[in-house]
């Protein structure tokens, strides 16, 4: 017995690196791992389920047009303003190189994407930020695709709705970027003043100068769970203050419970709720003008 306890078994099989040849086999992307409950599945799965972990919840994000097809009415989006690029007003190194990698990555033109659409038959204007594309980052033509999606919302009478992600302003574009702040602020003022209703849902992640200005400013403010939604970043406001922050500071549900949001809203749900505000204010007569 002692013999054969310690005598190797020929037989055993031990791991082995995978061959060049069996990693093609297996095509890549056929899964996906949830970076919060760290469980695999089949990315197909995933996609079903509107890029929701179907074992955690974990809302993870969306590109602009998969962000449209979830949200508008079927074949009912119309496009604005999408041939607009950046660019290089501060001669930045290698900042139109990387543009054009982004552009090629993300297979859009800018970090937002405006439009016309329905939502459940209703009218609006609707602006998506893209974190694929220079971490949704906020320069000149963000801001100026968002202004011009705005009055155009107040020039047709439309609803205005917004949907934020977005590491904030766009260092490469230095101050030009950050006026943008000012001039998205200045017209959904007007907007506001005019009688239109803007409704903003935050994602993740929405950050910096987007959430220190229109971001923050809807009649309506959502988002989805999760979401990080903040200005300066959680280590530089704890060396800051010195103060250890709670583990769900600068989470959506955290914004929630310290009243900065109206509410949270899973993803699923958000199609059917975003109907129920435009239709609420529609038979209000807010929005009884888009009936003419």
């Amino acid at each position: 017995m002692l013999k054969d306890l310690f005598s190797k078994n020929k037989k055993k099989k031990y791991a082995t690196i995978p061959s060049e040849t069996s990693k093609q086999e297996v095509p890549e992307g056929i899964m996906t791992k949830c970076p919060n409950c760290k469980k695999i599945m089949f990315s197909k799965e995933l996609l079903k389920n509107a890029k929701v972990c179907l074992h955690c919840n974990y809302h993870f994000q969306l590109s602009a047009y998969e962000r449209i097809e979830l949200i508008l009415d079927e074949n009912s989006f119309t496009e604005m303003d999408s041939n607009m690029i950046s660019e290089n007003p501060l001669q930045f190194p290698d900042y139109l190189e990387k543009l054009e990698k982004d552009r090629i990555k993300a297979k859009i033109n800018e970090a937002v994407v405006t439009g016309t659409g329905k939502i459940n038959g209703i009218d609006c204007v609707i602006a998506i930020m893209d974190a694929n594309f220079r971490m949704g980052s906020m320069g000149s033509v963000v801001g100026e695709k968002i202004t011009r999606a705005i009055e155009k919302a107040d020039e047709w009478k439309y609803p205005f709705i917004i949907f934020t992600a977005s590491g904030g302003a766009r260092m490469q574009e230095g101050v030009l970027s950050l006026m943008q702040m000012a001039k998205t602020s200045v017209a959904l003022k007007r907007f506001s003043e005019n009688g239109g209703l803007f409704i903003s849902v935050m994602t993740h992640p929405t950050t910096g100068g987007v959430s220190a200005s229109f971001a923050s400013v809807g009649d309506y403010n959502f988002a989805e769970p999760g979401a990080l939604i903040g200005f300066a970043g959680r280590r530089i406001i704890e060396q800051t203050i010195r103060e250890e922050l709670p583990d769900d500071f600068q989470t959506a549900e955290f914004l929630l419970k310290h009243g900065q949001l109206d509410a949270v809203i899973h993803r699923h749900e958000l199609k059917e709720k975003l109907s129920l505000v435009l239709d609420i204010h529609q038979q209000r007569g807010e929005l009884a003008w888009l009936k003419s």
